[in-house]
């Protein structure tokens, strides 16, 4: 059983939107604040623990704790015309077959195209984890990577709005 709680009103927009997998996102302030300027709904999606907004843009989805209810989320309500923004590539590739434009927190584009590989370099290196041959550690967040999810995240909604 699904749990959904929004902490503002539905927004009803009839533009592409943002839908943020938003419990572990490194940039969500970037997201909002680009969003802001392009009259873009921002949906953040959680298990928990989101700073609720004022801003009638942004809309917060608190689903039920358990493994993939927020990608369940995401991908049931994206469509052809938004962006998904995420590091977890299986949602990645749900989102990808919805149609939806997915980047990742450094700016780094998911397409039909690199699914393929980013699945399976992620299952590769899962397997090397669990055999002991490396250890779990994702590289550190630079400022570099910052720059440039807000360079790509800025073009990916113009080109959005233009294709309407």
């Amino acid at each position: 059983m699904k749990e959904e709680r929004e902490s503002t009103p539905d927004v009803t927009q009839n533009g592409p939107k943002i839908y943020v997998d938003a419990d572990a996102c490194p940039v969500k302030a970037e997201i909002l604040k680009i969003a802001d300027r392009a009259g873009v709904v921002t949906v953040m999606v959680a298990n928990g623990g989101l700073r609720p907004s004022h801003d009638p843009m942004v809309r917060h989805v608190i689903v039920a704790q358990g493994a993939d209810v927020a990608d369940d989320w995401i991908v049931e309500h994206a469509t052809a015309r938004d962006i998904v923004i995420t590091s977890d590539i299986p949602l990645a590739d749900r989102a990808i077959s919805k149609g939806a434009l997915v980047l990742g927190p450094t700016g780094k584009p998911f397409t039909p195209d690199s699914i393929g590989m980013a699945l399976a370099v992620r299952d590769l290196k899962q397997d090397l984890r669990e055999s002991g041959e490396i250890r779990g550690y994702n590289a550190a967040f630079t400022h570099k990577d910052r720059l440039n999810f807000t360079n790509a995240l800025a073009q990916a909604v113009q080109n959005a709005l233009k294709k309407g």
